[in-house]
């Protein structure tokens, strides 16, 4: 079962994204997640682990502000930067060049690790300009965020996937960047008798392919965050970090409102190699609301 109730949406966000960045001349950096229903939820944050560390940076997916991003860019990133946020992840350029977003970005005190961006970006034809533009928002990472189920139909399209991912990340490292995928639920159903997520690791050189690791979305899978941890060690240097609700329907919550042990995955950050930990909901009611109290809860927790 997958559960992209909002695809419509999310397409007709996909292409808005990606005519604004063609007006300007620069890569689709265009995609973020695939919606899921849920409401914010003001919930009682998970308690603390027995340890005493807690995370000193805390990042968001801008995804999860987009209608504001859409209205005002600059405003949306001030009130982002004044929940507490240091770093952002942009999905969308929302009609401004690198340049403008790192001028705002260096105002308010926040950095960009990284911009998801389309499948399309890293072909050979685009894959320069989509570093170029990366490099001057100040980005370390890009990550093609999502797959269309057309691109997805068999395992040799998985391993194709995976030679085009170590060419962006050859063409990534020459510019001391780095490249990245994020997953999604469907990337966990068996194909073919194997795990398509399995098989891009394994087909994928670990020194030029990284993963964003979606906990909700893994959760979501029924797969276990530990078992990649433990099979492939530094391979996921960013996590989205959101909550669910609990099977069966796992309704998306805001992060701490859930049932994700996130301070027992965070104590094993270092076996995972996470660096950056980017906050996202997909559909928040009240996304000023929704990133605050993940912010809180976040900021709260120890492990």
């Amino acid at each position: 079962m997958t559960f992209y109730l909002k695809q419509t949406d999310r397409r007709s966000f996909l292409g808005q994204a990606a005519a604004s960045a063609l007006a300007l001349g620069i890569p689709a950096h265009l995609i973020g997640c695939a919606p899921a229903d849920g409401k914010a939820d003001d919930s009682t944050a998970q308690p603390a682990a027995a340890g005493g560390e807690k995370l000193d940076r805390i990042g968001l997916q801008l995804y999860t502000v987009r209608d504001m991003m859409k209205a005002n860019v600059e405003d949306t990133l001030a009130k982002v930067a004044a929940v507490g946020y240091k770093e952002v992840e942009f999905a969308g350029y929302f009609d401004r060049t690198p340049q403008a977003l790192r001028g705002t970005l260096d105002k308010l005190g926040l950095t960009s690790p990284a911009s998801h961006i389309g499948y399309d970006a890293i072909a050979p034809a685009k894959i320069n300009a989509t570093l170029d533009a990366a490099n001057q928002l100040g980005n370390k990472y890009i990550i093609v965020a999502y797959l269309l189920d057309t691109q997805r139909k068999t395992l040799d399209d998985w391993k194709r996937h995976a030679e085009a991912f170590n060419k962006a990340g050859q063409a990534a490292a020459a510019r001391d960047m780095a490249f990245a995928y994020h997953n999604h639920d469907f990337e966990f159903v068996p194909l073919e008798g194997r795990v398509p997520y399995d098989v891009l690791l394994e087909s994928t050189d670990p020194s030029l392919v990284k993963m964003e690791m979606d906990l909700y979305w893994i959760t979501f899978a029924g797969s276990d965050w530990s078992t990649y941890f433990n099979r492939w060690p530094g391979r996921f240097p960013m996590v989205h970090v959101k909550d669910s609700a609990g099977a069966p329907k796992h309704e998306m919550r805001d992060v701490g409102a859930g049932s994700i042990p996130f301070n027992t995955i965070f104590a094993q950050r270092k076996k995972g190699g996470i660096e950056h930990f980017f906050v996202e909901h997909d559909n928040p009611t009240d996304p000023i609301a929704s990133i605050t109290t993940s912010y809180q809860n976040l900021s709260k927790l120890t492990f």
